[in-house]
């Protein structure tokens, strides 16, 4: 601990205590349950924004992401070539359905399209696959906290959650929000930090570098490999990983519900754009710094990659560094927890506790359960945090990989619901059950990588969907209220207005700035042809 130094202390505990008043002063505004949820409606777009790129960028980029590229190469930044296209089909798509419902849950959907049955199935899948990922996060910032101080990896398991519980329980999902701000500020700082030190401090020439590493092949982003056994290759990143992010953005409670605070459908639009035009940049930012660090260090392996950057921080020895790294990787980590337990509680009250078991309560009491549902779900993600303390590989991979097993279930489920006509949900529930057993399978029994899980698992839960509802619920007349040729026939039939401030509130239609999304899109592949180019 006497390592650490008293400089580096004082600016993580300051940020740690920074956090903690300001989910105190947050709570001040929390009454009842709805304003836990969804805040008052009057969080600006861009602090939205701002979060929505915090808790999923930079939930374990700061340590997976360089440590990803360092091991493999610059490709991996495939994986993440996608949020244009993500972004394009979530806000035509998913937002306006759950915005202009007015609903805290999403999964509440669900039943209005199929039934209760299909919104308790897809609530659990998103519980189990939260708490999952959400435990892979809080690992990933014990580890950095052992590496800095030598407090025990289980230890700082504790610690973390304790210090992400506390705000999140006093302030909501306001505090959620504007926490995700600061931390977002700290991780970039450090991010940029952290690679304008590396270049300086390069063993050669940094032009000499770049030729070695491209002789190494590290610096080739875009891999056309038709081969499926491999991660990250330009098909795994734009056909796979689009249907992967596609579900964590659309069918992801925790990505949603604060979009869900916007004060008008523009704004919750607006936030998700920022994600759309920003998130590339960052991801390309941290496997840059992977592969500089390959080039640093002489591709020396490391024990565990995860502490690459951790170990570059320690070496340089410039005064707070270390402290303001703890810190940006501490934000990384409780930008993700803090949402993650807002939206898990969020979830256990509103489509379990309040549907099933105490329907006509109180705000109040709504409120006063919903927080100690966050107390659980603090002490449940301990658990599978603790087992992952002996996992391998980079920590980012392992995210990635937990989610893929779940991604065919949410896809199917919201798919079908938006597009088909005739699935019914003891078909759809159906598909379901078999998608998760065909994914086992290919899981166990094949050498295909992982990002195709998505893509066989919601194959088969569509298929077997659309036959089972034919099977067993016969031929559907008219198309749901709830689908979107359904809500277009809503619109059409109520007089309702297609538009608010320029913005569409029916679903299937684009708006004039979901365009640049697409040909950002086609400048991101351009800039990563050219990056390789000009090495």
């Amino acid at each position: 601990m006497a390592e650490f130094g008293t400089l580096n202390w004082i600016i993580l505990v300051t940020y740690v205590l920074l956090n903690l008043l300001l989910g105190w002063v947050l709570s001040k505004k929390v009454e009842t349950a709805e304003d836990f949820y969804l805040g008052r409606r009057t969080t600006p777009w861009w602090a939205i924004g701002i979060s929505v790129i915090a808790t999923y960028v930079s939930a374990l980029s700061f340590l997976g992401g360089p440590a990803w590229s360092y091991t493999e190469s610059i490709a991996v930044i495939a994986i993440h070539l996608n949020y244009p296209i993500v972004i394009f089909l979530v806000i035509t798509i998913f937002l306006p359905f759950f915005f202009n419902s007015g609903v805290a849950s999403i999964y509440d959907y669900m039943e209005q399209r199929f039934g209760p049955t299909s919104r308790a199935v897809i609530s659990a899948v998103f519980l189990v696959s939260q708490a999952l990922t959400s435990a892979a996060v809080l690992y990933a910032t014990a580890l950095v906290i052992q590496f800095i101080t030598g407090v025990d990896v289980k230890m700082a398991i504790v610690l973390v959650t304790i210090i992400a519980l506390i705000y999140t329980m006093m302030g909501g999902i306001t505090a959620v929000i504007w926490t995700d701000v600061i931390q977002a500020g700290v991780l970039l700082v450090g991010a940029l930090i952290i690679f304008f030190a590396l270049i300086n401090n390069m063993p050669a020439p940094l032009g000499e570098v770049l030729d070695s590493l491209k002789a190494a092949g590290k610096t080739n982003p875009l891999d056309l490999s038709m081969d499926f056994t491999l991660e990250a290759t330009v098909w795994s990143g734009v056909i796979a990983m689009t249907i992967f992010h596609v579900t964590v953005y659309g069918a992801n409670q925790m990505m949603v519900q604060r979009t869900l605070a916007a004060k008008n459908i523009g704004d919750a639009k607006k936030s998700f754009l920022l994600m759309g035009f920003v998130a590339f940049f960052i991801y390309f930012l941290f496997f840059v710094l992977g592969i500089l660090f390959y080039g640093y260090y002489g591709g020396q392996e490391f024990e565990d990659g995860n502490t690459i950057i951790l170990s570059f921080a320690t070496d340089y020895g410039l005064p707070g560094l270390m402290g303001i790294i703890a810190a940006a990787v501490v934000a990384a980590s409780m930008s993700s927890l803090d949402s993650a337990f807002n939206s898990l509680a969020t979830i256990s009250t509103i489509d379990f506790y309040q549907r099933y078991f105490k329907r006509a309560e109180s705000p109040e009491h709504y409120l006063t359960v919903t927080r100690w549902f966050t107390v659980l779900w603090a002490v449940l993600i301990i658990v599978p945090a603790m087992l992952y303390v002996n996992s391998e590989g980079s920590i980012l991979r392992t995210l990635s990989q937990i989610g893929s097993y779940f991604v065919g279930a949410k896809l199917s489920m919201f798919g079908l619901g938006f597009f088909s006509k005739q699935t019914t949900e003891k078909g759809l529930l159906a598909g379901v059950a078999v998608g998760f057993i065909v994914i086992w399978l290919v899981a166990t029994n094949t050498d295909i990588a992982w990002p195709w899980y998505c893509v066989i698992g919601g194959g088969v839960n569509i298929i077997v969907s659309l036959v089972a509802s034919r099977l067993i619920d016969g031929r559907q007349a008219e198309w749901s209220a709830y689908s979107i040729p359904g809500q277009q026939r809503e619109f059409r039939e109520k007089g309702l207005p297609e538009m608010e401030n320029g913005w569409y509130l029916v679903p299937g239609k684009i708006d004039r700035v979901s365009w640049w999304l697409l040909a950002f899109f086609i400048f991101t592949i351009v800039f990563l042809y050219a990056f390789e180019a000009l090495i």
